[in-house]
């Protein structure tokens, strides 16, 4: 009786001590979700998929304020930064402005990717309000597992496509898009790919290119072609989704059927 209780015991030792065990084995072979890090100063917001991470500055120091180039009546910002994810987070801030009094101050397109083929991004908003950039930038991390959900990857590179029915100020900034028209991006690492993407989507439907971008002419040298387009809101998203037909195809051939980063929404 007495051995049996013993066993017992060491058993019940055993599951506590392998769970952690088993928990980062999860980690390390993708099956777990990244687990949710806090952080206590003001300016932090919070993150997003893609390493996003969002943050505030009430009130912007003067020198640096001055050295950013920045309007002086925007005293408060807001900063989204990611290593993964250029096209996504636009289209998450754009959604972010268009729901809050702000506006775009800046976007650049780091290469990035963590060493793949394609950009991060540092985009910032302004306000004379703190909790105008705070709510922005709170709605650009909700939006960014959408914006995801048409990024696909394999092993080989990347294919990422947008789409919105009525662009704002970010894809504005960013691209030169026409407010209030339906906007569409369409990128492909390597290069190679977009630039055969590129031609289906302009071929498929009715639109407008309103930029073209490519490893020596404004991806800031990475492995990229990047298009974006408007017009119709039915003909632009027509040549996104021909596009991305297309897209997952050849990619496909350098690796692994490519893969959602999160769920479609086009």
């Amino acid at each position: 009786m007495e051995d049996k209780l013993i066993e017992k015991i060491m058993q019940e030792v055993s599951k506590e001590l392998q769970a952690p065990l088993k928990t980062e084995t999860a980690r390390s072979n993708g099956t777990q979700q990244q687990e949710t890090q806090t952080c206590q100063l003001t300016e932090f917001i919070g993150t997003a998929m893609g390493d996003t991470i969002g943050l505030v500055i009430a009130n912007v120091d003067h020198a640096i304020h001055e050295k950013m180039g920045i309007d002086k009546k925007y005293r408060s910002i807001g900063i989204i930064g990611a290593r993964t994810g250029a096209g996504p987070h636009i289209m998450a801030v754009d959604e972010a402005v268009k729901a809050t009094n702000t506006e775009v101050l800046a976007v650049e397109l780091p290469r990035d990717t963590k060493g793949g083929a394609g950009h991060g991004s540092l985009i910032i908003v302004g306000s004379q309000d703190v909790s105008d950039v705070k709510r922005a930038v709170e709605v650009a991390l909700a939006t960014v597992e959408r914006t995801m959900g048409d990024v696909y990857a394999n092993e080989a590179g990347h294919l990422e496509f947008q789409y919105t029915a009525r662009a704002s100020y970010a894809v504005e900034k960013a691209f030169g898009a026409p407010v209030g028209k339906a906007f569409g991006l369409i990128c492909a690492g390597p290069a190679a790919i977009g630039v055969v993407l590129a031609d289906t989507a302009v071929k498929s439907a009715n639109v407008e290119v309103i930029t073209y971008s490519s490893p020596a002419n404004g991806t800031s040298y990475s492995n990229e072609v990047i298009i974006t387009i408007s017009g119709d809101s039915g003909a632009v998203r027509q040549a996104v989704i021909a596009a991305r037909e297309v897209g997952i195809k050849l990619l496909g051939t350098l690796g692994a059927t490519p893969q959602s980063l999160s769920t479609p929404y086009i």
